[in-house]
Formats: C-alpha cells, sequence, structure tokens
C-alpha cells in the first residue's frame, strides 16, 4: 500500500480510476540498484518498463555524458518502449536506489485512458505550458469567452447622406452611443463625433453624416476572445469594434460593454491615464496596474499577453507626461523620439520594476541640449511618483538623452568592438521600442541590424547571453539560495538573451522574446523543436514567477523576481528541473553555433 499512496500522487497516475490504480499495485514490481548499476543500455535493447524513482538517483548519459538526473517520482524508459527502438540514453544508478516498474504490457492498457496518455505522448514545452494553464483555465465565462456574447443588439445602421440631425434620432430611439455607417468602407458615428465633429466645430444639424463619421472601421472576428478585443482597443486607441463574418458586419461591441463585463478593467485605467493632470494622482498608479494584473491573471490570461497590455498602459503614460512635459517647456525645438529598453521594451513588464529609458533627438544644439535633458528630468521623477524606481545602473533618459548621430556612433562602436561592457549595453539597448515622438529611428533600426553580418559580435553576444546561468548543482539538482531561487538569472534572462542573439543572426526586427524564437526559427538560425521547447520554459518561468509577484503584493511585501521552491507543487519542481536542463543544453547548443564568428 505505501507504493501505491506514492505512485498515485505521481502525474499522470493521479488521473486514474481506482479500478486502474488496482491494476498497478498487483504489476507493479520493486527492484534494488547498486551505485553505477546500468539500468537501460544506450543503443541496447528497447525497455520493456516503465521505470518510476522511488528513492535515489538515477543519471540519463549520452555518449558518457550526464543529460538528466532523475529522482523520486521522476519516470525514463517510455520513449525507447513507445517505439520500440533502442534507448537513446544510458541509465545509470547514480547512488543506491529504488525503482518502481511497470510492465509494458499494462503500461499499453493504460494509454487506452487519454489523460494518461496525453502526459506520455507530449513534449517538455506542451507540459510546461499545461501546468500553466491548469491553473488559469480559460471558461466561457472569463476573458477566454468569445466577443460576440458582449453584443447587445443588432447593429444598427445609417446612410452615409443621412444628417447628423436624423442620426442623432436614431441614436437616441435605440439608446445607443454610436450607429453604423451603410458606406464604403462602412464607418460609425459615436457621441464623440458628434460632439467634437459636429457641436464644437459649429456645424449645423443638417451636416452628412460622411463628413464627420469615423473611418476606417476596425473589425474582428466574433469568435475573438474579449482579451483580445481588449488587447485590439488599447493598441488602435479606439472605443468600438464591429465583429464581422463573411464579410459582414454582425455586430458592434464598445469600450462600454468591456466596462460593464469587468471592473478591474485595462481600458478604463488607459482613460484615466488619457484624462491624468494632477501630479497627485500618479501615487494611485502602480497599485491600480497590480489589480488590473491580479484581474488578467485570475482570468485565466497568459503572462506574454498581460505583458503586453501593461506595456500598453506604461506607454500611455509616458505618452500623457511628455505631452504635459512639452505643455510646461514649450515646443521641442528638434523631433525626438522617447524609447524603452528591457522588458518594457520587449513588452514583457507585468508588475512595475525599474525605469529603462533614453531619449533620442534629430538635431544637436545648446537648445535642444538644454530642452531636452529637462523633459527627461521631468518624466523620470514622475514616473517614479508613479512607482517606477529609478535604475541602479543608471539606464534612465536623465544619463542617456542624446542626438541620433550619437546614438548611431555608439551602436556602430558595440557591433565593432564588443568588449564586455559593450555587450552589456548592446544587450540591453538592442531591446529599444519607441513609445512617443515624431523623429523616426529607421537609421537606428538599419545600424542595429548591421549586427547581422558581424559574426563575431553575434558569437560574443551568445557567450554574454550564457554569462547566466540556470540554478543547477551536482546531478543536475535545484540549486537555491535560502530556498529561494532568482527565475530572472537562472532562467528568464538565459532565454531572452539566446531569442535576441539568435533573431539578430536572422535579420530579425523583433523585439518580444517569443517573436524573436519564432523570427530565428523562420530565418534557419534555431530548429522548430528548440524554439518551442525555449518558449514553453519561458512561459512557465514567467507564470510561476508573477504568481509569487502577486502573493507578495497581496501580503504588502515589494514584488522581485525570486520564488521560493517550497512554493511550489512536486510536479512544478521537477518541471522546473527539466526547464533549467534544457535552457543549459540550449545555451552550450547556441554559443557553439554562433562561435568562430559565424553560423554553422
Amino acid at each position: 500500500m505505501e507504493a501505491l499512496a506514492f505512485i498515485e500522487q505521481i502525474p499522470p497516475f493521479d488521473q486514474l480510476p481506482p479500478e486502474d490504480l488496482e491494476m498497478v499495485r498487483q504489476a507493479m514490481q520493486r527492484v534494488e540498484y547498486e551505485a553505477g548499476a546500468l539500468i537501460l543500455k544506450q543503443g541496447g535493447a528497447p525497455s520493456a518498463y516503465l521505470n518510476i524513482v522511488r528513492s535515489g538517483s538515477v543519471e540519463l548519459r549520452a555518449n558518457g555524458r550526464v543529460r538528466h538526473v532523475l529522482e523520486a517520482g521522476e519516470m525514463f524508459g517510455f520513449p525507447s518502449m513507445l517505439s520500440q527502438e533502442p534507448p537513446l540514453t544510458d541509465a545509470v544508478a547514480a547512488e543506491p536506489c529504488v525503482i518502481y516498474r511497470i510492465p509494458e504490457s499494462l503500461f499499453r492498457i493504460l494509454l487506452e485512458r487519454p489523460p494518461f496518455a496525453q502526459y506520455f505522448l507530449r513534449g517538455l514545452s506542451e507540459r510546461l505550458r499545461s501546468a500553466a494553464a491548469a491553473e488559469q483555465s480559460l471558461n466561457a465565462q472569463g476573458l477566454g469567452m468569445p466577443s460576440k456574447y458582449l453584443v447587445v443588439h443588432e447593429p444598427i445602421f445609417v446612410a452615409p447622406d443621412a444628417t447628423v440631425q436624423e442620426a442623432a434620432r436614431v441614436m437616441a430611439k435605440a439608446n445607443v452611443g454610436s450607429v453604423l455607417v451603410a458606406d464604403e468602407p462602412p464607418g460609425i458615428l459615436t457621441d464623440r463625433d458628434l460632439r467634437n465633429r459636429v457641436l464644437a466645430a459649429g456645424r449645423g444639424p443638417e451636416t452628412p453624416v460622411r463628413e464627420v463619421m469615423s473611418r476606417p472601421l476596425i473589425a474582428i472576428d466574433p469568435d475573438t476572445p474579449v482579451h483580445g478585443a481588449m488587447m485590439r482597443m488599447l493598441e488602435e486607441r479606439i472605443h468600438h469594434l464591429a465583429l464581422v463574418e463573411e464579410g459582414k458586419i454582425v455586430g458592434l461591441i464598445s469600450s462600454t460593454d468591456l466596462l460593464r463585463f469587468q471592473s478591474q478593467n485595462p481600458i478604463f485605467l488607459q482613460r484615466q491615464l488619457n484624462a491624468l493632470h494632477d501630479p497627485k494622482e500618479l501615487a494611485r498608479y502602480s497599485s491600480e496596474v497590480n489589480s488590473v494584473v491580479e484581474t488578467l491573471y485570475r482570468g485565466g490570461l497568459a503572462t506574454p499577453q498581460i505583458g503586453r497590455i501593461v506595456s500598453t498602459l506604461n506607454d500611455t503614460l509616458i505618452a500623457r507626461l511628455l505631452q504635459q512635459g512639452e505643455a510646461a517647456l514649450g515646443a521641442a525645438p528638434t523631433p525626438y523620439a522617447w524609447i524603452v529598453f528591457g522588458s518594457e521594451g520587449r513588452c514583457e513588464q507585468m508588475v512595475l520594476t525599474d525605469q529603462d529609458n533614453a531619449l533620442v533627438y534629430a538635431e544637436p544644439s545648446e537648445a535642444a541640449d538644454a530642452y531636452f535633458h529637462a523633459l527627461a528630468e521631468f518624466v523620470v521623477q514622475r514616473l517614479i511618483q508613479a512607482g517606477f524606481p529609478p535604475c541602479p545602473g543608471g539606464y534612465m533618459a536623465t544619463n542617456w538623452c542624446k542626438p541620433l548621430d550619437e546614438w548611431l556612433a555608439l551602436f556602430s562602436d558595440w557591433i565593432d568592438r564588443p568588449e564586455p561592457q559593450a555587450l552589456v549595453e548592446a544587450g540591453i539597448f538592442f531591446d529599444f521600442r519607441p513609445v512617443y515622438g515624431e523623429l523616426s529611428l529607421e537609421p537606428l533600426e538599419q545600424r542595429m541590424m548591421s549586427a547581422q553580418r558581424n559574426g563575431i559580435f553575434l558569437a560574443y553576444l551568445a557567450q554574454a547571453a550564457n554569462a547566466f546561468a540556470p540554478p543547477l548543482g551536482f546531478l543536475n539538482r535545484l540549486r537555491s539560495e535560502g530556498g529561494y531561487i532568482d527565475l530572472k538569472k537562472g532562467g528568464v534572462a538565459p532565454v531572452v538573451g539566446m531569442a535576441r542573439a539568435l533573431a539578430l543572426a536572422a535579420g530579425s526586427r523583433e523585439r518580444s522574446t517569443m517573436e524573436r524564437l519564432t523570427a530565428a526559427v523562420q530565418g534557419g538560425t534555431l530548429s522548430g523543436e528548440g524554439a518551442d521547447n525555449l518558449s514553453g520554459a519561458f512561459q512557465f518561468f514567467l507564470h510561476i514567477r508573477l504568481r509569487a509577484q502577486l502573493d507578495a503584493i497581496r501580503a504588502g511585501q515589494k514584488p522581485d523576481n525570486r520564488i521560493r521552491l517550497k512554493d511550489l507543487t512536486s510536479r512544478e519542481q521537477r518541471l522546473l528541473k527539466d526547464a533549467f536542463v534544457m535552457v543549459r543544453e540550449m545555451q552550450e547548443a547556441v554559443a557553439d553555433q554562433l562561435r568562430g564568428g559565424g553560423l554553422r
């Protein structure tokens, strides 16, 4: 019974009904091995058992090199048994161990149970993603609900030649805040249009709708999840979306519909930011963003999507602060662009972290230097008020405020002379993303993309990414400090660094880590399997880190990048170790691929 009590807690055995567990109890064998004993031989006979480590540890060795170390609750032998091919690794007892064995005949019976089969037939990336998804499953009442269920009435149309008075009467009769305009392409007339383009502009009631309607009408599929509609409104900074099916408008949803759907809604916060006047209101921003993140997380949204939404809100705040700065200091003497980098540049920031920003302006002059340094000081100080701490390394616009030519020279110097500090700064600034301003940064983009032709720089950039090592100790055991693991240093940063180097090598301008991995596959610098595994690990790291950060915020503590191992389930700990081992192997492979000044 002790053996069964142990087995039935291990996925996927925890999904089996009592009658199947009884079959396991009757067929299971207990085998002891001395340290150094060969359990399975690489290239030998296919495994005849599903092996489960009960105590001790087992090393999986390929060509004499340790690839994985399995501990209590972990399994081996099933890939060979499923394929009926020789094992790809030796399985060697690293110390005296006890193994529970389940014969192939029973294993194949259990594979007829879908939950059991799915566990063994999917790869690491899928298991990592499902671990997060299981906790945050989207349901029909959450952010995964199709947008069509928010529609409260059939779409109402007016002709483009109708007067605004006639349109207003239609809106009043139907008690709606907007009507669609049956033009080609279709348009929309809203309460806002009537206020701003008719009344405020001094136009009369006979004004044709065609002259004041909004176009183009942004459309989505009716089955787009609510969170997708929310993201589209945030990014386009609009208040209405048409639902189009087979070329026909079947409904219209508004930001008000989304606000009714959810109280802690990022669209509501974006509205507040656009209307921000009093600097004292900034003190609420951090807590309001945390509330939005909590709502999105509990609603089942994946961490990459949460990061995009939070970055959109942060962009809105920065734009509003720069507008206020321009109002206080006067018009800018030359075009400029405010840029962000780090997690904010990659649209991967969730809870607020240190500032990472800079300012680029077109033409140098004494007046421009003075103006933009004052503008940078204005915005950076207000971001501090909003809950963005100063960057400990000083990577803020107050220190990094330069004309475009100086930025171009910096980028060239980093690429041409990849010394340690140059690699650090390239790794920071090559994530840049413009947030506000009229200055085109295409010359800076092109200079950055010239790195694709510099194999030595790419090799050093990949090596720099390896400075962040997964926390694995002897026999690949998780290594913690006081029971905590820094997920940024051990997991997130290595994946970010590899994705950056591989995307640059592929000639991609993408910024987000997930999109960079996809671009690397398309550009031939990364295999599809490698990208899938790194993507799954990255999302798993972000998920368990955000969960820990939200727990800290609820407890009144300052969130950081650490997780406490004992707060993870045994399954999560095994997945975390598997993810770290995979990341370390990918670091070695990527560094080797880019080593020697070019791709091989």
